[in-house]
């Protein structure tokens, strides 16, 4: 976990860019019934939209809130550091996932009005598991050990 506000700023630019990449490129496999080597490519385009959009929202609104519900419940001084850290990282993807979908249904899959909300709460649905499991146990612990 970081422990000043630049190690603080620095893990969120990464964690926020491996966790936007891997989602876009989830998302785009879905829409395109498989995943295949021009997804890697494709996902290079909407990255930058989608990383500072991210940037934004864990840095400025999300990480607090996820720091002021988890030591709402956990006590810092009574509860293992991983145990926080676990805690933190499923609020901030409960929060993040239904807005990063929106927003990706907004500018990104831009359906019709009449299909909108199914739109955006298939793409939530679909990508909250992939988010949470993704967070949790690959790149939590890859951008920890960075």
């Amino acid at each position: 976990m970081p422990e000043n506000k630049l190690q603080d700023f620095i893990y969120t630019l990464m964690m926020a860019f491996l966790m936007v990449y891997v989602m876009v490129c989830y998302n785009i496999s879905i829409h395109a019934g498989g995943l295949s080597n021009i997804v890697f490519l494709e996902a290079l385009k909407e990255l930058p939209f989608m990383w500072i959009i991210a940037i934004i929202l864990e840095f400025f609104l999300i990480g607090k809130i996820a720091h002021n519900l988890t030591f709402k419940v956990l006590n810092p001084k009574k509860t293992p550091s991983i145990i926080i850290s676990y805690g933190i990282s499923i609020i901030i993807v409960t929060f993040m996932c239904p807005i990063m979908s929106l927003v990706a249904t907004i500018f990104i899959n831009k359906p019709s009005l009449d299909i909108f909300i199914p739109s955006w709460l298939q793409s939530m649905v679909l990508s909250f598991p992939m988010a949470i499991c993704f967070q949790l146990f690959y790149a939590g612990p890859f951008v920890g050990f960075i």
